[in-house]
């Protein structure tokens, strides 16, 4: 557990603007780089309403803690070993549907900003984007509004208004679309039922919706098209 030393104990207080106390926003980094994590718990605790009340450098870590204590806000990246951010995602809004989470990602918003939205994130916003933005993202989620980034909001709006222009993997469900991921990353059918506790039928029958919805034919196509459109890593 990489739960940050200078937040144990106590949840902090800070003097509110023109009111009472008023507790912190308790936020839960995820990401596998250490440097990345220490870099935003930095700049994080240079704003008094924010604090960095813990960090995880998996996916499993970041569900172990979200069972066990509370949060405000978990920033999530999306590339980790062990297990992905949709995958995390997914059990953190079965573990705790109310919690927030805003996804803070390497990947532009045009690969998966709208299937995480769809998965339940709150809001996304690239790694390259301005400290500032992530901050602002963070207290905007926090109260329970969606954000999203100038592109991102472009992006939605331009799928509202020519649905029929979508590219084949946003045209997937959610689970449809975390299936084509693990199927065009070399997992057996097998595996990825293990995986997600489904049965081999039940993955089959997603796989071939899958095919059918990207007008493709075999896993290697699949691959092809995750690799060509830098789905993944």
């Amino acid at each position: 557990m990489t739960e940050s030393l200078y937040n144990r104990g106590r949840p902090e207080f800070t003097q509110a603007h023109g009111a009472g106390m008023a507790q912190k926003t308790r936020i839960l980094i995820v990401d596998d780089h250490q440097i990345v994590r220490a870099g935003l718990a930095q700049y994080i605790a240079e704003h008094d309403d924010l604090t960095v009340a813990a960090e995880a450098g998996s996916g499993d870590e970041a569900i172990r803690l979200i069972r066990q204590s509370e949060f405000e806000v978990v920033l999530l990246d999306i590339s980790m070993p062990d297990k992905n951010g949709i995958d995390t995602l997914r059990i953190i809004k079965q573990i705790k549907p109310e919690l927030h989470v805003l996804v803070l990602s390497g990947y532009p918003e045009t690969h998966y900003a709208v299937n995480m939205l769809r998965a339940g994130a709150n809001g996304y916003v690239c790694k390259d984007a301005d400290p500032d933005e992530v901050i602002r993202a963070i207290r905007i989620v926090a109260r329970g509004r969606r954000y999203l980034s100038e592109a991102a909001a472009d992006l939605v709006s331009d799928q509202l208004s020519r649905p029929t222009d979508k590219k084949m993997h946003e045209m997937l469900s959610q689970r449809e679309f975390q299936i084509f991921q693990k199927l065009a990353a070399g997992q057996s059918p097998t595996a990825i039922a293990e995986e997600l506790h489904l049965s081999v039928k039940t993955v089959s029958t997603y796989r071939t919706r899958v095919l059918e919805k990207m007008a493709l034919k075999t896993n290697a196509d699949l691959t092809y098209y995750a690799i060509k459109n830098a789905l993944l890593d």
